[in-house]
């Protein structure tokens, strides 16, 4: 496929005030677009209601069977320019990623080339093993065959906009499905608007895409209506209940990714200067605004008063500002509504006895990186899924202890170990409950060829990404065949 490349993938005349439904073209609604760091307007965005998204849905079933009917190559070929189109305009995603989601410019990187590897991971999925053949009696084939579902409803958040939609689109459609995908309005062209450029560029037929920024209405439209077969949802415990709750009334497969109160076990061998190095990306990567986010440190007491020493000397010494115009570790929560759930829970925790050691201050939307240790497990600060830059250091005496606190959450998402004794920390492991779990490292690690996925309030157990994804947006059909139909006695 040979076409001429426009200069920039996301030409403001392209997408102002439009949505994509496999052409450009005006919602029912618009939106503005922020820089979460000056307040500066970037854009608008077109918005979808309910009426649209049932019309694209519709749209997308129609599409859908001629797409799964391509030869595996075509497809494949298709994921493939999609990777090389985020490849050619990496520099200008980041930038969107820097500017539209609040990311350091290192975590914009990291995530635009963890979105590179998510296309071409899917570019091999169809000519992977469809299925496999079933022992049956002579005379019959029995073949068991995974079959594409038809239409996926992405409903993607703001955190890692791009990453987060592209894990599910791709694997999505590589498999012979359309996508209808609902990006979260704050981050809409980032994780949104250039996955469908990348696809139209990449010359993915029309109709099998759709990109569609909406409002809570919008989501609601997409898990009841009947032409969508399966929602992979992102984003928090409380909103994936009402998705989870809305899909099963609709007999629909779902994928819920939610919340973490993440543990990371610091045990008295560790070595200071890593067990601290690793707390702090944990803690403070992209302000604590991640679903794996070490929520919880646990420090065995021995080495506990100098774990946090160094830990607050570490985040005293971390930059705070724009991502977009200086080298910083910490850029700005993404509204005001979080930096004041932020806010309140530093404050909370400090009123149930919890140290402020540094930190907890806030100017606009940027908030200190902050260390609050004593916090035992009745305080807020144990609990709540903070989703700020706020290191929450327990102490604890056994290994016993830190299993039992670790354990202490309903949720079940991402866990890590630091220790010098790696057959201390697999006994521990065997006990916590925990979708993820890490050992000599921290809680925030996805390397797209591995199944992801929480259990507890953390998800309903599904994964997606590596062997995971032919699981999810597939389902088995049985399949027998004989050489002639045969003489049944009744």
């Amino acid at each position: 496929m040979s076409v001429t490349l426009p200069s920039r993938l996301l030409d403001s005349d392209l997408w102002q005030a439009r949505l994509f439904t496999g052409d450009w073209h005006a919602g029912s609604a618009e939106a503005e677009v922020t820089e979460p760091a000056t307040g500066q307007r970037l854009g608008r965005i077109g918005m979808a209601d309910a009426a649209l998204i049932g019309e694209s849905a519709a749209n997308a079933s129609r599409a859908q069977p001629a797409w799964a009917a391509l030869p595996y190559d075509e497809r494949a070929a298709v994921l493939r320019r999609a990777a090389r189109m985020a490849e050619t305009y990496f520099d200008e995603i980041v930038e969107w990623v820097v500017r539209e989601s609040a990311s350091t410019r290192a975590k914009a990187g990291f995530e635009t080339a963890v979105t590179v590897k998510a296309l071409h991971e899917a570019s091999s999925l169809p000519s992977r093993s469809a299925g496999e053949v079933l022992p049956s009696v002579p005379g019959r084939l029995s073949l068991a065959r995974r079959r594409p579902l038809g239409v996926i409803g992405v409903i993607s958040p703001f955190n890692f906009p791009l990453y987060l939609a592209m894990r599910a689109v791709a694997p999505a459609i590589a498999l012979g499905n359309a996508v209808v995908l609902k990006p979260d309005p704050r981050t809409a062209v980032c994780g949104g608007f250039a996955i469908a450029r990348i696809f139209e560029l990449a010359g993915l037929p029309k109709g099998v895409l759709h990109v569609l920024p909406g409002d809570g209405a919008a989501g609601a439209a997409l898990t009841s209506d009947p032409h969508v077969a399966m929602i992979q949802f992102t984003g928090s415990t409380a909103a994936g209940r009402k998705v989870g709750e809305a899909a099963g009334r609709h007999l629909k497969k779902v994928s819920l990714e939610l919340g973490g109160k993440n543990s990371l076990i610091v045990l008295d061998d560790a070595d200071l200067e890593l067990a601290v190095a690793n707390t702090a990306w944990g803690a403070y990567l992209h302000q604590g605004q991640i679903c794996m986010a070490t929520g919880r440190v646990l420090v065995q007491r021995k080495i506990y008063a100098a774990f946090v020493e160094k830990l607050v000397a570490k985040a005293a010494s971390l930059t705070v500002g724009d991502p977009a115009t200086a080298d910083v570790a910490l850029g700005p929560l993404i509204n005001a509504a979080q930096r004041d759930h932020v806010v309140r829970v530093v404050a909370d925790a400090q009123q149930a006895g919890a140290i402020l050691e540094t930190g907890g201050h806030s100017r606009e939307l940027f908030f200190e990186p902050t260390v609050l240790s004593d916090v035992t497990p009745d305080n807020p600060a144990f609990n709540e899924e903070i989703f700020g830059p706020v290191a929450v250091v327990v102490p604890f005496d056994s290994d016993e202890d830190a299993i039992a606190l670790a354990n202490r959450t309903e949720y079940g998402l991402s866990m890590a170990i630091v220790t010098a004794n790696v057959g201390r920390a697999l006994r521990m492991g065997e006990r916590l409950r925990t979708g993820l779990l890490h050992i000599n490292d921290q809680t925030v690690n996805d390397e797209v060829i591995n199944p992801f996925g929480g259990v507890g309030a953390s998800g309903n157990g599904t994964s997606i990404g590596g062997p995971a994804n032919w699981e999810e947006f597939t389902q088995w059909q049985w399949l027998t065949v004989k050489g002639e139909a045969p003489f049944y006695p009744i």
